[in-house]
């Protein structure tokens, strides 16, 4: 059966939380005022902490984005992520995507994100799959609504159990690399768990369960742990 290797974007692909960073774009541009810049500070610190209530991130979301144009929010992002965003993509994940291309496996980019920072980022890494948060979109304007379940939490396990299913992927020998302590059903999901600049809560659990775990800064070049004769090696 194929191996997949799974990616989280925000700290693990790229050194920055995105929100804040696509926030501040939004109200350099006008879109925003200063208390949507505000809330999302807040909820960016709920959510490095484990503690974000998904659900209520989600509707003051939806409620900014209802009846916006597709076509335009798109190029928009395609924009604020050439500017801004691919700065710090970290070179050393770049290389931990190519050693999996490589090695022959599905490469999945797996996000709370929508597909509007996920896909420029995608392609600049050349991976195929995404999995997103998905925005309903109707007669090419959003619709305030989302798909369920969001992709964040279990939520990130249902949809990667789909797509293992779909594509007939073996999950106890996948990958799956983040940071983020809200990640851990999948984490304990998959067979090769690998976590990269975790928040202190993961970082304890990983240290618990002897999980491989790196520490980058945006000028490491060398792929981590991309396979398992990597980490055998980089564990004594």
């Amino acid at each position: 059966m194929p191996v997949a290797a799974f990616f989280d974007v925000d700290g693990t692909l790229i050194a920055r939380n995105s929100a804040p960073l696509y926030m501040k774009h939004l109200r350099e541009t006008g879109q925003a005022r200063r208390r949507d810049i505000a809330r999302t500070f807040y909820y960016v610190g709920r959510y490095k902490l484990g503690l974000l209530d998904i659900e209520r991130a989600i509707a003051i979301s939806l409620t900014w984005i209802r009846g916006r144009d597709e076509a335009a929010v798109r190029a928009d992002c395609d924009a604020w992520y050439a500017a801004t965003v691919r700065a710090y993509v970290y070179p050393a994940m770049a290389a931990t995507v190519e050693a999996h291309r490589r090695a022959g496996h599905v490469l999945v980019i797996l996000t709370s994100a929508t597909r509007y920072l996920a896909a420029p980022l995608a392609a600049d890494l050349g991976i195929e799959h995404l999995l997103v948060t998905q925005l309903l979109v109707e007669a090419g304007r959003f619709s305030g609504e989302v798909v369920r379940p969001v992709c964040y939490g279990e939520g990130k396990t249902y949809w990667a159990e789909r797509f293992a299913a779909a594509h007939d992927v073996d999950l106890g020998q996948s990958y799956f690399y983040t940071d983020s302590i809200t990640d851990l059903p999948l984490l304990e999901r998959v067979g090769e768990p690998r976590v990269v600049n975790p928040d202190p809560r993961l970082g304890r659990v990983a240290a618990r369960r002897g999980w491989p775990v790196a520490r980058l800064r945006l000028g490491d070049t060398a792929p981590v742990f991309a396979t398992r004769d990597d980490a055998h090696r980089a564990a004594g």
